[in-house]
């Protein structure tokens, strides 16, 4: 699990965000990687966003660029998940 952690740990550091920080920490089950990503900002209320990377995704030869196409990906549901109001809200 060290050597997939440290794996995932390395490519983060290839990725700075002015809004964002990302870090990496072992999973509970099947020596997964939890990648967290922060909003910066300690004046917003918001939650951490996780998912998890399974150990066929880190050990995959391609590794770098679907990381990279998860992290987007996952990025871009984060900032959704950030409104507080939207017309598919009951309350609108």
């Amino acid at each position: 699990m060290s050597e997939r952690l440290d794996k995932v740990r390395q490519a983060l550091v290839g990725y700075e965000h002015p809004l964002f920080s990302f870090a990496a920490r072992g999973g509970n089950d099947d020596n997964g990687v939890v990648v967290e990503i922060r909003f910066k900002s300690l004046t917003v209320p918001v939650h951490t966003y996780e998912f998890t990377l399974h150990p066929r995704e880190i050990d995959h030869p391609q590794f770098a660029w679907n990381f990279q196409r998860q992290l987007y990906d996952c990025l871009h549901d984060y900032v959704v998940e950030m409104f507080t109001r939207n017309p598919q809200m009951q309350s609108y």
